[in-house]
């Protein structure tokens, strides 16, 4: 749009000095075309909004809809995937805290306190000053040489070629301001990733890209040449993502550029479709037996996996295999079936994987009952968008937590639902060299960093109002959710907890228990 800008307004002053050789008034025109001109120019000079650099004068519309949306219909402006209306409290509060601005509300709640699924903190009476040490987290274990003090609030999984060289460098550099770390996502180790200098989770997934032979095979030189990298800080294997669990990742061809494709070793215009489950290992054991090798060829760094739960029998396989080999992982990051994507079939988007929050409780009492919690850091990821929900995930048993799609609203992802067509207007989805431009990369790590700091600055604020100076502090107990008009629970009768090493011990009950004794070390 910036070129149709530029060559409309040129052949417009041409038409207009044209016609004034034989008729002089019509440079009065000018006093509406000139401004309209000239504001097309600094639309396309400003840094702060990627639409109106692309979009010059008529991406004002958009500007012009967001100034007013407290007066008009909110789920017009705002609605989640699902229908569901976000309140204020979820995309505008990132919108707000990554711009610097004021994000006090006005009138009270913006949700119906008394419909189901309402959720809320006790505050204590007596709140207290947290201690803001506890915002690094250390990770690795006792066989990792180079553990990784981690940020609690980090970058989840989002590759370079989904989103852009602009949206990946501004993530990053963001991530290097702020002082957390950006997973990379499996869409392979990219220059834009490397340059800025922040500390990068790395991601292997099924398709290995980074680090795979010609026939698309994991390839253990390759893997170790890069892992040796300062930026690299932890390796993560992804068996799963909450988006499509149990479906290979996807990149249209469409965003398929050679850059990309030497990045990833992969064939030209076709469609990239990772294969939906690993060929370096098939077994629970062969999966230790993996993140083993790599945390040797790494150097002695954090290594883990990441998965999306889904039957549990298969998950209790994994903790099986640590008891009976001995190799544990230092992390474990527990995706949400509700987390989003740029391309998923719907059926996967909307009906596969389990939620984050069972999932994770899950995953916790795994390695609770087991006995292997204390040895394990547990990493929530999806829809973590404000200080509360990061609350939540503690409450239920993480450690941290990742963020994907607060982090797109953080570089100005306006939800066009566009990803998959290469058209994102942001510069945020799209590998259109025009659309790209708009994303000012200096801006918008600016802006990640901001939003970075201010949502764990009111995880903290909210930690505190509950009476607690560390995050270990809140449990399940202590976050109430409403499930009817006329019933509220808490996440601890929700998600009840087993006690340590209860399934080392048996006489665990019901479907957890069968769960438990048809699992196998030795086969998923």
């Amino acid at each position: 749009m910036r070129n149709v800008f530029i060559a409309a307004s040129a052949a417009t002053l041409a038409l207009v000095a044209a016609i004034a050789t034989v008729w002089p008034p019509v440079f009065w025109s000018l006093l509406i075309i000139g401004p309209l001109i000239l504001r097309g120019i600094a639309d396309m000079v400003q840094t702060r909004q990627a639409v109106r650099r692309n979009f010059p004068v008529i991406g004002h519309g958009r500007y012009l809809l967001e100034q007013i949306r407290p007066e008009i219909n909110q789920y017009f402006v705002e609605s989640n995937y699902d229908g569901r209306p976000f309140s204020r409290n979820d995309r505008s509060v990132v919108y707000q805290r990554a711009k610097g601005e004021l994000d006090t509300l006005p009138f009270g709640t913006q949700r119906d306190v008394y419909a189901a699924g309402y959720e809320w903190i006790n505050h204590s009476l007596a709140p207290v000053e947290p201690d803001h040490t506890a915002a690094r987290v250390r990770v690795g274990g006792a066989a990792c040489r180079q553990p990784y003090s981690a940020s609690i609030f980090n970058v989840s999984a989002m590759s370079y070629g989904s989103l852009s060289r602009n949206a990946v460098l501004a993530l990053n550099a963001g991530a290097k301001i702020g002082g957390f770390a950006h997973n990379t996502g499996e869409g392979g180790l990219s220059p834009y990733h490397l340059e800025p200098g922040g500390d990068l989770v790395w991601q292997i997934g099924t398709g290995y890209f980074s680090c795979r032979t010609p026939d698309g095979r994991f390839n253990l030189d390759a893997f170790a040449e890069r892992a040796a990298l300062p930026n690299v800080r932890m390796i993560e294997v992804k068996l799963s993502q909450g988006a499509k669990p149990g479906h290979g990742g996807i990149l249209p061809a469409a965003k398929l550029t050679p850059e990309i494709v030497a990045i990833r070793g992969v064939v030209p215009g076709q469609d990239v479709v990772s294969p939906p489950a690993h060929t370096a290992f098939s077994t629970p054991l062969g999966l230790l037996e993996f993140l083993q090798s790599l945390r040797e060829a790494s150097g002695g760094k954090p290594v883990g996996f990441k998965l999306c739960i889904g039957k549990r029998h298969e998950f209790f396989g994994i903790v099986k295999a640590m008891l009976e080999s001995g190799i544990r992982p230092d992390f474990i990051t527990v995706d949400g079936g509700e987390g989003g994507t740029g391309a998923a079939p719907l059926e996967f988007s909307d009906s596969v994987g389990t939620p984050l929050n069972d999932g994770l409780a899950f995953a916790h009492n795994a390695l609770v009952g087991a006995g292997l919690r204390d040895e394990i850091r547990l990493i929530a990821s999806g829809k973590v968008n404000t200080g509360f929900q990061i609350a939540t995930k503690i409450a239920l048993g993480a450690d941290m937590c990742n963020a994907a799609r607060a982090m797109m609203f953080a570089l100005g992802c306006i939800q066009a639902l566009r990803c998959n067509t290469n058209q994102c207007p942001t510069g945020v989805a799209t590998q259109d060299p025009a659309l790209v431009h708009g994303l000012h990369v200096g801006d918008k790590s600016e802006r990640v960093a901001r939003f970075h700091r201010e949502t764990v600055k009111s995880f903290f604020e909210v930690l505190g109002a509950a009476g607690f100076r560390e995050p270990g502090e809140l449990k399940p107990w202590f976050v109430m959710r409403r499930v009817s008009s006329g019933d509220v629970r808490s996440y601890h009768e929700l998600y009840p907890t087993l006690e340590p090493g209860a399934l080392l011990r048996g006489g665990v009950n019901g479907s957890l228990g069968r769960a438990w004794d048809t699992a196998r070390p030795d086969q998923f």
